[in-house]
């Protein structure tokens, strides 16, 4: 079995390349760009994948046909089974608008190009629940023109890549709309502080200065669906190894959304921080006039509060637009794919004290301080 694979060497990518190597005659072809050989190498040296297994193919995402060079497209034409698309730009902390163009719509464009090209079996594309924007109730794995809100540069890109690919590739297609990807349920791995764990230092600093008794205020707020990384790449190998399934679309969300509210009082207990004993209902915050909201937000001293609890718990001011994030997702298509398995996205409750431990020892900006300061207690 040959795969092709684009952005091999991000953390969903990774992650795949390690899925697809247990198929014992996978040869994986993973897209890179010239100079950027020794990333890919790394993670065949830690994957511990034998010689020729993983076979690096230059280009670049947002270059035609992904910048592969003829010889190269003609030696893999017919000889590839899965061409996977998982290359885009994801960063709540620089959404840029003309990047995103570039490498989610443009990058999809050239990456079935280069599938078309090839001849390849079936092109898989890493979609993103994004698409549906901020629709408001159940959005299922048929739907698509309905989604509505659009207006955010990620949410507008990823749908209209999803486009692309339901309007101009020939070749037999599957779509995965995957939700937040957190680390490994079992390790916590991430590579980066997103989704989820932007909440992870606003609870750090509320166990630093409160009591675990402290009773907060908080909203009920909008709906999250968060699933680990090692459950997308399994059940996107599994769906893609099956007959029958083109054209479809998978939602590959986890059974339970939660509240911001629920969420955060998750997060706390790990963090063993005060929870939110009050959650003012969503629907006493909707029914406060729109205009004094507005006016509300646009007061000086409220934007200069604002942008200093931004900064203090390095959170992208677009954050935001999660809080009230009104949409949840029917996965059935999903879930029926994937009976007989053995493969369901786990609980929350079950990893994320995992995640936690992990993000606090990795990825937490203050770890190094923090750790100085207990090496002090410890010593006193």
């Amino acid at each position: 079995m040959r795969y092709f694979v684009t952005g091999s060497t991000g953390f969903i990518g990774r992650f795949l390349l390690a899925e697809l190597l247990k198929h014992d005659d996978a040869i994986i072809y993973a897209l890179v760009r010239p100079g950027s050989e020794s990333r890919l190498q790394q993670i065949a040296a830690d994957l511990q994948a034998e010689d020729g297994r993983i076979v690096p193919v230059h280009g670049n995402l947002t270059q035609p046909a992904l910048g592969i060079s003829a010889q190269d497209l003609a030696q893999l034409r017919s000889r590839i089974d899965h061409f996977f698309h998982l290359a885009a730009i994801y960063d709540l902390k620089n959404t840029d608008a003309v990047a995103q163009e570039r490498s989610n719509v443009q990058g999809t464009r050239n990456a079935i190009a280069a599938a078309e090209a090839m001849q390849a079996g079936c092109f898989h594309h890493t979609s993103s629940i994004a698409v549906a924007g901020t629709y408001s109730g159940r959005f299922d794995e048929s739907m698509f023109e309905q989604a509505t809100g659009l207006d955010d540069p990620y949410f507008r890109t990823k749908h209209l890549a999803e486009k692309c690919v339901r309007e101009e590739c020939s070749i037999p297609f599957r779509l995965y709309r995957p939700p937040m990807v957190a680390g490994h349920s079992q390790t916590g791995a991430m590579d980066k502080i997103d989704g989820p764990y932007f909440l992870f230092k606003i609870m750090q600093q509320l166990h630093d200065r409160l009591p675990r008794w402290f009773p907060l205020i908080g909203i009920e707020g909008g709906q999250f669906n968060i699933v680990p990384v090692d459950y997308v790449v399994q059940a996107m190998d599994v769906i893609a190894h099956q007959p029958g399934l083109d054209g479809q679309c998978f939602h590959l969300t986890a059974e339970r959304h939660y509240t911001l509210g629920e969420l955060l009082n998750l997060v706390a207990e790990v963090a063993d921080a005060p929870a939110f004993s009050l959650q003012i209902p969503n629907r006493w915050i909707q029914g406060w006039p729109l205009q004094l909201m507005s006016r509300i937000g646009q007061l000086k001293p409220v934007q200069v509060l604002l942008a200093k609890v931004l900064k203090a718990l390095d959170l992208p001011h677009s954050a935001l637009g999660f809080v009230t994030y009104p949409t949840t997702y029917d996965r059935s298509n999903t879930a029926a794919a994937l009976a007989g398995s053995g493969i369901a996205p786990p609980l929350l409750e079950d990893y994320l004290a995992t995640l936690w431990h992990y993000w606090s020892e990795h990825l937490d900006p203050d770890r190094k301080s923090r750790a100085f300061v207990r090496q002090l207690s410890t010593n006193a």
